[in-house]
């Protein structure tokens, strides 16, 4: 298994499990490779972020009876599977089998898309669209869009609870991009949450910083096309305790 680290945020007894798979998508201006921790660990992502380099890959990964043994005595409402793409970890069904029958958690998986996974014991699948646009997805992840599109109609028609997300990065993927994407998701199903990130800058991309009145300005275009949009701006604050690092 490839667990790295977890943590646990206990205002919503949601448990945050990352996993280290060798990641299918090269994203440009990919977190992870500049922070492996939970960023509710961190009282200034975006501050800490700006100046830090790349840092080097876990060094220990648990097994599955270690995350097991890790998560006695908790109470966990929901649990959350993420990292580089958790999706690619093969005991990931397991994990999430066991979570679901030990403490009835309600199961969220976070994944880029391009590869499924058994979604047996997943509840809800919030799916990143790094852009619409083939060109675009291509020059910021190494890969076509095509094969992500195609199973995020799948997941829908599985009937699982679904959000998509996108990160507004100013001059590049910007708020037309992003609306090209609402777009997209629509044609899937116009009530499907629809949240927009705004980018922050890392030491090696080019980009600066989104502001909250472009991320107000992408949003405004994706509610054209969609029920449910929210928006992840740098100036708003933590709600609720501090994370708590289990591993």
């Amino acid at each position: 298994m490839k667990v790295y680290h977890i943590a646990y945020e206990p205002t919503y007894k949601s448990l945050d499990i990352h996993f280290w798979t060798e990641c299918n998508l090269g994203c440009r201006g990919c977190y992870t490779r500049y922070e492996l921790y939970d960023f509710g660990l961190i009282d200034d992502p975006v501050g800490q972020l700006a100046t830090k380099p790349q840092e080097a890959s876990p060094g220990r990964f648990l097994s599955f009876d270690e995350v097991m043994a890790f998560l006695e005595g908790l109470e966990i409402k929901y649990a959350i599977f993420m990292g580089t793409e958790a999706a690619l970890d093969p005991e990931l069904p397991k994990l999430a089998r066991v979570l679901h029958e030990k403490f009835h958690s309600y199961n969220i998986i976070l994944t880029n898309g391009l590869k499924l996974t058994d979604m047996e014991h997943i509840d809800e699948v919030i799916l990143s669209i790094k852009a619409y646009s083939e060109d675009i997805h291509r020059d910021y992840t190494g890969r076509s869009n095509k094969k992500i599109l195609e199973n995020f109609r799948k997941i829908y028609n599985s009937v699982k609870k679904m959000q998509a997300e996108t990160v507004l990065i100013p001059d590049y993927i910007d708020a037309r991009e992003v609306e090209r994407v609402a777009k997209f998701v629509a044609s899937v199903d116009k009530n499907i949450t629809f949240r927009i990130d705004a980018y922050f800058p890392v030491v090696d991309c080019p980009w600066r910083a989104a502001t909250k009145e472009e991320v107000a300005e992408a949003a405004k275009l994706a509610k054209k096309h969609l029920n449910n949009v929210t928006c992840l701006t740098l100036d708003m604050q933590r709600i609720g305790e501090k994370a708590v690092r289990i591993f």
